[in-house]
């Protein structure tokens, strides 16, 4: 083969593989037969579209009573608190960490005796089941569930089958106990089970924070409102947050409603001047990184006017590392590291 022949033969395969990278198509030449014309494509059915809320659709976001109706619900309440050291302190038998505080699972029935003109109702609460169990400092020193038979002689036992009344408002929240004598009476040889029948303790057990307040129960889809809530973290301070919920959704299906509102709070200095004159902040806070996170997520039925679920659960963690620990990088540094819990749920399971 010439040099020239060479080239040429060089030239084609470049141009070649070039047309082939830019994914060019040769067109082939006419012909006098034509192609068969294409068949019509049926369009392929599609289901009907899912029903789609009006816009600026308006939500009343209240419970709804009727006498002797009956709801069984299961609520949980847990606080709890943990310390936890890292490095050389974890294995320092001076140092003991773990967890500490309680948690409560109650499964009630509720009654409606009557409503009244403003819309309250006298509710019939009637303890059904119970889960108790605290803790100190990972140590159980109570465990009670009385689904077990082991557990029927302790004296918790004697919560299950008791009754108390109390007033609920349409938005969920508990303005008085009425009743709780005879409960009282039964449980009075226990003080783990008296302080679960004391006053706060039946408020807020039965109080759902997630409804906006009297007044203003009608909510536009992705409206808003909020409250403000303040804990007392101890040794590490107290603190306040905003909770701000957001009406996400209203579905609709098989000719019900149902709301769906999601919570997420902040920390605000809204009331911080007020829980700072009342306790001022701790010094151990500024030695310490803070996260935490805050949400929660209610379901409503519209139709029946009852919560479905609500879960609301606040998380801190403090963490302070050894200072010095960037002199060792070759040894896991000291460090403590400390957290708080508060969790409230509550289910309807019926």
């Amino acid at each position: 083969m010439t040099s020239d022949s060479a080239k040429t033969c060089l030239l084609a395969a470049l141009v070649f593989s070039l047309i082939l990278a830019a994914g060019c198509a040769v067109t082939p030449p006419e012909t006098e037969v034509s192609a068969p014309a294409p068949k019509p494509v049926e369009p392929t059915p599609q289901p009907p579209a899912p029903p789609q809320p009006p816009q600026g659709e308006v939500a009343d976001l209240v419970l709804k009573f009727e006498p002797q109706d009956v709801t069984t619900y299961k609520v949980i309440n847990e606080g709890t608190r943990s310390v936890v050291y890292e490095g050389s302190l974890a294995n320092d038998p001076a140092f003991k960490g773990g967890d500490t505080g309680d948690r409560v699972e109650m499964t009630f029935s509720q009654l409606i005796e009557s409503v009244n003109d403003r819309g309250n109702a006298v509710a019939k609460i009637t303890i059904n089941e119970l889960k108790y169990q605290a803790q100190v400092k990972s140590d159980i020193v109570l465990d009670f569930d009385s689904s077990l038979q082991q557990d029927q002689n302790k004296p918790l036992a004697k919560l299950v089958g008791q009754s108390y009344t109390v007033e609920l408002t349409p938005a969920a929240q508990v303005t008085k106990v009425i009743d709780s004598k005879q409960a009282l009476e039964a449980v009075k040889a226990d003080a783990t089970a008296r302080r679960l029948l004391d006053s706060d303790a039946i408020k807020q057990r039965h109080s759902i924070p997630a409804l906006p307040p009297s007044g203003k129960n009608k909510v536009a889809l992705k409206g808003h409102w909020s409250v403000i809530k303040n804990f007392d973290f101890g040794m590490m301070g107290p603190k306040s947050y905003e909770k701000i919920y957001v009406l996400k959704e209203i579905e609709h299906k098989n000719g019900r409603k149902t709301a769906v509102v999601e919570m997420n709070a902040i920390p605000t200095a809204e009331t911080a001047d007020q829980l700072h004159q009342e306790q001022p902040d701790s010094p151990f806070s500024k030695m310490f990184d803070n996260i935490e996170e805050y949400t929660g997520k209610l379901t409503l039925d519209l139709n029946q006017g009852k919560v479905q679920q609500y879960v609301e659960n606040m998380k801190s963690e403090w963490l302070v590392v050894d200072p010095t620990a960037a002199q060792h990088p070759n040894k896991k540094p000291d460090s403590l590291r400390m957290s708080a819990v508060s969790l409230y749920s509550i289910e309807k399971v019926d």
